[in-house]
């Protein structure tokens, strides 16, 4: 595995790069339309700062880097991020564009969630790339994490962060990159149909990528490469155990897991400089009903890892009763990178285990953020999905 100690042995920094921005959420399952005139339950939120906050939650070190407007509501989103032990000291103020938000409706049973996003002319979608300290950015900084949704919301965010991108590989830092797509927010240049501008967008910035995140669908979406479905859970002993040695030769893929690891190894052929991809791997049963699981993928080892695992075989965690499932993504994101840097933890079965584990327990709590310790998602990790009451 790849060495993402800084000078001295200490962990490096985190550094997110990305928009932060006000979530409105309608009181329990109820409709936009059943709420207003009347109360939303307002928030924080955003993919990058989400990662930025569970990372730093769950001990490690992280730098968030935006601009806000320079008001009241621009400062809560600081104070809201320090109160998670977030670095903030490159935050810009500005005196133009505002603070974006978006809408939730909290889907249920066989009704999925709905998100309206209300972010043009936000104060980071109007902030060029040369607008930030990249020197001050990046100092001490293990990873840079950039995601999709950035580029996605102007040309002026596109070109920041491919801006960006590049200002981590001359600093030597190492970047990760989380392709989210949102099809509803590719629309800055008109008569290019979402995935075709996303694709176009993207490719300039994937050859920047040391690690990718991803999912089959996503792939498909942004990098026009087909990844085939996930594994069935009732798939046959998973090749982790033998895959932890690295000396090992890779034993062949389970039949469910030939398509998917096809599919990476196509990704790894288009991408060489990749170091790692992680596919986090959802079944949506129902807006209140998941499984949940994951697959890390080491490019130059040719060797694939998945979790869970019980008695050896991939068994994802079923989740019956979500109580939120944004950010869930990004509490994945933010617990495999402080797992890889973290001694203990960054052998590439364990990162996964603590990664998913993460994720898992993120669909548990209201709210974007994933305020979970180290030491709940360990006791996931451990066995205990019993859920009893802590006493």
């Amino acid at each position: 595995m790849i060495d993402l100690q800084v000078p001295g042995g200490e962990p490096g920094i985190v550094v997110c790069f990305g928009e932060m921005m006000t979530r409105l959420s309608t009181p329990g399952h109820a409709r936009l339309r059943q709420c207003l005139p009347g109360t939303l339950e307002a928030g924080f939120a955003g993919a990058e700062s989400n990662i930025a906050s569970a990372v730093a939650l769950l001990g490690g070190r992280s730098r968030f880097v935006t601009a806000l407007p320079a008001h009241a509501l621009g400062e809560a989103c600081v104070t809201h991020l320090r109160g998670c032990d977030v670095d903030t000291s490159c935050v810009l103020r500005t005196q133009r564009g505002r603070l974006a938000q978006y809408f939730i409706e909290t889907g249920a049973g066989q009704r999925p969630g709905r998100v309206l996003y209300d972010r043009e002319f936000s104060a980071f979608s109007i902030t060029p790339g040369d607008a930030y300290d990249w020197d001050a950015a990046l100092a001490g900084a293990s990873w840079l994490v950039l995601t999709g949704v950035s580029p996605a919301l102007s040309e002026v965010a596109a070109s920041a962060t491919l801006h960006a991108a590049r200002a981590a590989r001359e600093r030597g830092v190492r970047v990760c990159c989380d392709l989210n797509f949102r099809a509803t927010l590719w629309n800055w240049e008109a008569g290019t149909p979402a995935r075709a501008l996303a694709q176009r967008v993207m490719s300039g910035i994937m050859p920047y990528v040391d690690l990718l995140l991803t999912n089959p669908d996503q792939a498909q979406d942004v990098l026009g490469l087909a990844t085939g479905p996930g594994p069935n859970p009732a798939a046959s002993p998973s090749p982790t155990a033998a895959l932890d040695n690295a000396s090992a030769k890779p034993p062949s893929p389970p039949p469910e897991m030939a398509p998917l690891l096809a599919g990476v190894r196509r990704i790894a052929r288009s991408y060489p400089q990749l170091q790692l991809i992680s596919f986090t791997l959802r079944e949506s049963i129902s807006a209140s009903h998941n499984n949940l699981g994951g697959m890390l993928y080491d490019v130059a080892g040719d060797r694939a890892w998945m979790a869970p695992l019980v008695a050896g075989n991939y068994v994802p965690y079923a989740m019956h009763q979500i109580v939120d499932r944004l950010g869930a993504g990004d509490a994945f994101a933010g617990a495999l990178l402080y797992a890889l840097q973290s001694p203990e933890l960054a052998s590439p079965a364990k990162a996964l285990e603590f990664a998913v584990a993460a994720g898992c327990l993120a669909h548990t709590i209201p709210g974007d953020i994933n305020f979970v310790t180290r030491e709940e998602v360990e006791a996931l990790c451990s066995g205990d999905r019993t859920g009893r009451v802590v006493r």
